[in-house]
């Protein structure tokens, strides 16, 4: 069946002079506009388009990209408001309204924010929301400690950032377990952390800060081996320049070389560090 909101492969079933019709099962026959139409079209070609209501409410097909399908997220701008919500861009010519009930907090145009994208059934349209909780589970049994996933910074809290995972649930990166500062609307590859007892999902971002200070207090004696005993990336450098090499944050690698230090397996100076043996 075709799903509205959705890239859907649709066969050619009637040509008229401003456009062909395609063949949406259940839901009737569906027009591609003349100016959406790949060349050489004919009669019983499968074409792939997205499907959604234009400005009369009607459903329509079109073989342009919008930013973001039914079911999943994105950061988009708000670009109008009037009395129905607000109205935010996403790439189609019929901008996608967010109603006043599915806004957490007013909106405001100009700003761009993560949003949750739904076919109302109710109301058959597409419409967004900033009430990510209403739709993604905060919980899941099918998700698993040190499983890779995808990542969506959704928001900040007082403990890290709220962060949609695989579209499908929320979950959290502490403070400490970001390496750098992280902007709401970015997307990066993170890991599962922690599954804690109330079901709530903890995430990093990256493999490194899944292992102990122990498996990071090695790497960093086999790097300082490989490069001659001698290393100028000390607990002073910057968070990125940790990142790039070990993959973890600043914090865990000050930790991991405190430890080495009180082990004496290392001298640690603001310049440099070196191996003790």
């Amino acid at each position: 069946m075709a799903q509205v909101g959705r890239f859907n492969k649709l066969e050619v079933v009637k040509e008229v002079d401003f456009g062909v019709y395609l063949d949406g099962a259940e839901l009737g026959s569906i027009l591609l506009p003349q100016r959406y139409m790949p060349e050489d079209c004919e009669l019983g070609d499968w074409i792939d388009v997205f499907l959604y209501f234009d400005s009369e409410d009607l459903l329509i097909a079109t073989t342009e990209t919008p930013k973001v399908e039914v079911g999943r997220c994105e950061m988009l701008k708000v670009i109008d408001i009037n009395n129905a919500g607000a109205f935010m861009d996403w790439g189609l010519p019929k901008d996608l309204l967010v109603p006043y009930s599915e806004q957490l907090k007013p909106m405001e145009v100009g700003y761009s924010y993560v949003v949750y994208v739904f076919h109302d059934q109710d109301s058959d349209r597409i419409a967004a929301s900033t009430r990510l909780q209403d739709y993604l589970a905060e919980e899941s049994v099918w998700i698993k400690p040190r499983q890779a996933v995808d990542l969506l910074i959704a928001g900040r809290t007082d403990l890290g950032y709220k962060a949609v995972i695989n579209d499908q649930y929320l979950g959290l990166i502490f403070r400490d377990d970001a390496f750098r500062p992280l902007k709401v609307g970015e997307r990066l590859p993170g890991f599962i952390k922690n599954i804690r007892s109330d079901g709530k999902i903890d995430l990093v971002i990256s493999q490194g800060t899944l292992q102990g200070d122990h498996d990071l207090g090695e790497q960093i004696i086999e790097s300082l081996r490989a490069s001659g005993g001698v290393s100028t990336l000390t607990d002073k450098s910057q968070p990125d320049e940790i990142y790039r090499t070990f993959k973890v944050s600043k914090k865990k690698y000050k930790q991991a070389l405190g430890s080495l230090y009180r082990s004496k397996r290392i001298l640690l100076s603001a310049e440099k560090i070196q191996l003790v043996e």
